[in-house]
């Protein structure tokens, strides 16, 4: 066994090198709390499977999660498992598991997972292979840099094929996707699984349901030229990642099978390779397999680079040593009516204990932390102390949001927080009685702090209260959550679309803010140049003030001004994007100029900027992918087009049609029903946001009228 890192201190139960941080992410219904949920099982947490169609998996603990059989929120649990085998023989390891949701609705519970996970798991449906939420959360991990492993389920179903999704995953996601092992049986015949590095097959016994017992045997005969093909294709793989497998593997030497496990592990956490494995959660077969490579091929915090944080502008590593000053990262919060707030806590470095007092460095004060307890999904183990690796939650900070860095004062460092996708849907929402607002508005306040993809506003001209979100689940969610939690009674208006403006030509814009009163007046003169940047390039305010034009304290306020105007665009006032605006010249005042008069005048050099520079209005555009039966495509491909939807594609997998489309949001809303109608039950769809396109020019009178009737705002 290797020697332990010095990173550890004497009170840890597991060793940094024995423990896993992993997420179990992937397409809605590709199985990912049934698969948490067998994890658990045989690692001895629970001694009943839950199963999700009966409303009892023990990570799917919400009211809502439980009748509507999906995940929502993100759920942490721990587990220790011990391999018989393979790279850690005999060694304790500790696993700490977070199942995150599959709906595209409920993305930044997986964006937030991923940002302070070591490693993850990749679910795919055996049938369906590459779904568009799996290249979401593809994408995501890759923007983490989270090493991975794929588990291909649902091997049991009809017309599974476990190369056809390995296939799918090197074609679709780009991923050097190899077996480690190969499947015995497909569909109903579906017996076991072949280790295709130990060159053994292990046969589940059919007697116990449970799939605690599985005889080792050699690899059935009509396997053979299959399982030699693929390990000769896995050893080359590594061949190329690998020097010393090159070496042995262009002299025809004998490779161990230590030594390709060695190179498994290294091409992993190198985010080069991608170890596939086949299983049937619901069937428990395979999960035994994936626990082991788990342990074998995903990182220990100590296998990964440092964390990056900031401190005065300048870039600080934090590595997982427990004799480090402590600095973690807030990634989640909760409210949980027994304790009020629940702080999600990722320790990064250092031991955190219970009674100390942390720096939150964006609000400059510091938080006493009362209680530190390890999560159970719903369930709270109360601890001593976390140390650095470990995740917890944190009860007693109050002015706290997801994405802070909590620390020790000296350190008073920012780690990077995680980032999240912008709403694309708003609508009105009102208390039934006048006796509900008092309720909403805290209600509104508690989950907005609990959900960054989740936003509160109030328009100014209405007086309404807006709320907007990442789809008509989340908000149907939202208001679900209100009645139940918050015991509020509330009606909601028809969801509205966030529109963004943008500009399509460079100009130039003067703004002047003059008031002249007794005593002091007000004077503020600012001069910008604007240009548009590509879409998705976002905002920027670029100040080339030389020679005190404008005095130094008031370029801020100059450039606060120019944001403000960005909220509300010319077109029909939504906010406006993908733009460079460059403060160029202006005057002052020796007297009369503020603050407040130069953000006026960056809102009216705003305005009048963008009113030359030809804007448009954009529309968020969905990537909908349809799943159904063969006789039914045409219709399903009628129905999108005259949804203005632009099909991108149609592939055919069994006797069903899988067709791909780009639709408006717009024209997306009650999808659920038409198509259910069109197909008699019988097709299946998915969405996610992917773009923003220019609105045509015989709906934009609409639009703009529908905006300046009832303003919604995201």
């Amino acid at each position: 066994m290797a020697e332990l890192s010095s990173a550890n201190s004497s009170g840890r139960k597991y060793p940094l090198e024995h423990l896993r941080n992993i997420g179990i992410a992937a397409h809605i219904d590709a199985g990912k709390t049934t698969t948490t949920e067998r994890i658990l099982f045989y690692s001895g947490v629970v001694h009943k499977i839950g199963e999700v169609h009966d409303g009892a998996a023990t990570t799917d603990w919400m009211e809502q999660e439980r009748e509507r059989g999906i995940t929502i929120t993100s759920a942490a649990i721990s587990c220790d498992w011990t391999n018989k085998g393979g790279l850690f023989p005999g060694i304790h390891h500790s696993i700490n598991i977070i199942d995150t949701p599959g709906h595209v609705d409920f993305t930044a519970e997986v964006e937030r997972s991923l940002r302070v996970l070591d490693g993850a798991v990749a679910v795919f449906c055996s049938v369906a292979g590459v779904q568009p939420q799996s290249e979401t959360v593809w994408r995501q991990m890759d923007k983490y840099h989270v090493p991975r492993l794929a588990y291909i389920n649902k091997m049991d179903r009809t017309g599974a094929d476990f190369l056809g999704a390995v296939r799918d995953i090197r074609e679709k996601l780009g991923g050097n996707a190899h077996p480690l092992f190969l499947n015995i049986g497909a569909e109903d015949q579906f017996k076991g699984l072949i280790d295709l590095l130990e060159n053994k097959a292990y046969v589940y016994d059919d007697t116990d349901p449970k799939g605690m017992k599985f005889d080792v045997t050699d690899i059935p005969a009509e396997y053979k030229a299959e399982a030699e093909k693929c390990r000769s294709e896995l050893v080359e793989a590594l061949a190329n990642l690998d020097d010393g497998i090159a070496d042995k593997f262009l002299e025809g030497k004998e490779i161990s099978t230590a030594e390709l496990r060695a190179a498994i592990r290294k091409a992993t956490l190198d985010l080069k390779f991608i170890g596939v494995i086949p299983g049937s959660s619901f069937k428990n077969k395979g999960i035994q397999m994936l626990l082991d490579a788990i342990v074998d091929y995903l990182p220990s915090p100590l296998d990964l680079p440092p964390m990056h944080g900031e401190r005065d502008g300048e870039n600080v590593d934090i590595v997982p040593d427990d004799h480090h000053k402590p600095v973690g990262l807030v990634f989640k919060l909760m409210t949980d009516p027994f304790v009020g707030k629940l702080i999600f806590y990722r320790v990064y470095a250092g031991v955190v204990k219970k009674g100390m007092v942390l720096y939150n460095p964006r609000t400059r004060k510091q938080e006493r932390i009362s209680r530190l307890v390890l999560m159970k999904a719903n369930d709270r183990i109360d601890i001593e102390e976390a140390c650095s690796g470990d995740i917890c939650a944190l009860i007693g900070p109050r002015e706290v949001v997801t994405g802070d860095t909590l620390c020790e004062k000296e350190l008073n460092v920012c780690l990077e927080p995680p980032t999240f996708p912008e709403p694309v849907i708003s609508m009105s929402i009102e208390p039934k009685t006048k006796a509900d607002q008092e309720k909403l508005s805290l209600g509104l306040q508690r989950l907005a702090e609990e959900d960054p993809t989740f936003r509160v506003t109030t328009n100014q001209e209405t007086g309404q209260t807006l709320i907007a979100g990442m789809g008509e689940l989340h908000l149907d969610i939202i208001r679900d959550r209100l009645f139940r939690e918050f015991k509020v009674e509330a009606d909601a208006g028809r969801p509205q679309i966030a529109y963004r403006e943008t500009i399509t030509q460079a100009s130039e814009g003067e703004g002047k803010f003059i008031r002249q009163t007794g005593g002091h007046g007000q004077y503020g003169h600012a001069i910008i140049k604007m240009e548009p940047l590509e879409r998705g390039q976002g905002v920027e305010v670029v100040n080339e003030i030389v020679g005190g034009a404008i005095p130094k304290e008031f370029i801020k306020p100059t450039q606060d001004g120019l944001m403000e105007g960005a909220q509300n665009g010319v077109v029909a006032g939504y906010p406006v994007v993908d733009f460079r605006v460059r403060i160029v010249d202006g005057t002052f005042h020796e007297v009369d100029s503020s603050e407040l008069a130069f953000k006026m005048a960056g809102i009216f050099a705003f305005k009048e900027a963008m009113k030359k520079a030809k804007p448009i209005l954009l529309e968020p555009i969905m990537k909908v992918e349809v799943t159904t039966p063969e006789e039914y495509q045409g219709d399903i491909m009628g129905d999108l087009n005259r949804r203005r939807g632009q099909i991108q594609g149609m592939e055919n997998k069994g006797n069903a049609a899988v067709i791909t489309a780009f639709v408006p949001l717009e024209m997306m809303f009650g999808y659920a029903t038409d198509i259910r109608s069109l197909t008699k039950g019988r097709a299946s769809y998915s969405m996610e946001p992917s773009h923003f396109e220019q609105v045509p020019s015989n709906l934009l009178s609409k639009i703009v009228e529908t905006a300046s009737r009832a303003p919604a705002r995201s």
